[in-house]
């Protein structure tokens, strides 16, 4: 007598590709919306990009518009309104560059710096809390097969 095997009331064991794929984006969206959630309800509604703006500007104070540009590869038009955006809600602030009057070097204003260092404490709270329970050996797994995940995508560049 043959066994039979329920396959509808057994949850799937294998993953596949488009399935590994979309846990990890479902787990960067997790992780982005707890993230932004301090400053969606705070006085100041950042996006994503606005943050990676704004996190370039702090790490290099009066760096110009080209240089972030270079930076990124992103469109100079996004940024341009993005930068034109951040600075009229008082985050940005920009000084004419002495050597060429043409360029704008940008940096953090106060506000700006209030709005990076919720970020930043708010983004070690989200890290911890999604790596809660891992022992260093399963952290050190899991980047590893994030990195060989990237590599593949790297090569096909």
């Amino acid at each position: 007598m043959t066994k039979s095997v329920d396959k509808v009331n057994h949850a799937r064991t294998m993953l596949g590709d488009d399935d590994v794929l979309e846990l990890v984006h479902t787990v960067m969206h997790q992780y982005r919306s707890l993230q932004y959630q301090v400053l969606r309800d705070g006085p100041h509604d950042i996006t994503h990009m606005e943050s990676k703006v704004l996190g370039f500007f702090a790490h290099h104070p009066d760096a110009t518009q080209s240089d972030l540009v270079a930076h990124s590869g992103r469109d100079k038009a996004q940024l341009a309104r993005l930068i034109k955006g951040l600075r009229e809600r008082g985050l940005l602030e920009a000084q004419a560059d002495p050597a060429d009057r043409r360029n704008l070097r940008l940096a953090l204003t106060v506000q700006g710096e209030a709005v990076q260092r919720a970020l930043r404490q708010q983004g070690q709270k989200v890290r911890a809390l999604a790596v809660a329970g891992l022992s260093d050996k399963e952290r050190a797994q899991l980047a590893a097969l994030l990195q060989r995940v990237k590599h593949n995508l790297d090569a096909h560049d």
